[in-house]
């Protein structure tokens, strides 16, 4: 992992997330342990409205902290109830933190290469719907990041967990003089919340 990124994770105080919101990231913690305890692949999609910000953080975020604590079996995805576009900031804020990103398709919905290893694969990111061929189709966790999106769909097909982790929306801030701040802000809630998720998992 690139130094700058394990340099980062070290900064993250989990003694900041709430006992309220401990609460909200244990079903996740359960699944990953279930998982791990049985030796099956964990497959985990993050779910948003249009997969353009938090579901495209929380995945990164997610395989990152898997990787630092070295849970190997762990695969992450995002989707959207829609398909728009990963919006530039995000890749912006993460590549502040560390990351090496690079658009390797440009289009009205660009591809993503956003390494957080030099020698791993990197994680490819674009917006698509959560069930996009791309994501897996059954044994999954759909994880709902937005409020929107686990009001607007009931039933995900395929997913053996549905669990509600919402994170409110940095969107709001678009082009105003906070955005960067609120952008880092919401991203680095993110960071520590996967950090304190998959420290967990392995206890």
């Amino acid at each position: 992992m690139n130094t700058k990124i394990k340099d980062y994770i070290s900064t993250l105080t989990i003694e900041t997330i709430t006992d309220q919101r401990k609460a909200a990231l244990q079903p996740l913690i359960d699944f990953i342990k279930d998982k791990k305890v049985t030796k099956q692949p964990i497959n985990i999609n993050f779910i948003c409205t249009h997969n353009s910000r938090r579901s495209h953080l929380s995945q990164v975020w997610a395989q990152v902290m898997a990787d630092y604590f070295k849970i190997n079996q762990v695969a992450c995805y995002s989707g959207g109830t829609e398909a728009t576009a990963l919006f530039p900031k995000v890749a912006d804020t993460l590549a502040k933190t560390g990351f090496d990103i690079k658009i390797i398709a440009e289009s009205n919905n660009p591809v993503y290469s956003i390494k957080f290893d030099d020698n791993s694969l990197p994680i490819i990111g674009f917006s698509k719907t959560y069930d996009d061929t791309f994501n897996p189709t059954s044994n999954f966790a759909a994880i709902m990041t937005c409020s929107q999106a686990d009001g607007g769909c009931p039933f995900i097909a395929g997913a053996e967990k549905r669990i509600p982790i919402t994170f409110e929306d940095p969107k709001a801030y678009d082009n105003t003089e906070l955005q960067d701040e609120k952008y880092l802000e919401r991203s680095t809630q993110i960071a520590t919340e996967m950090k304190y998720i998959f420290n967990k998992a392995i206890a």
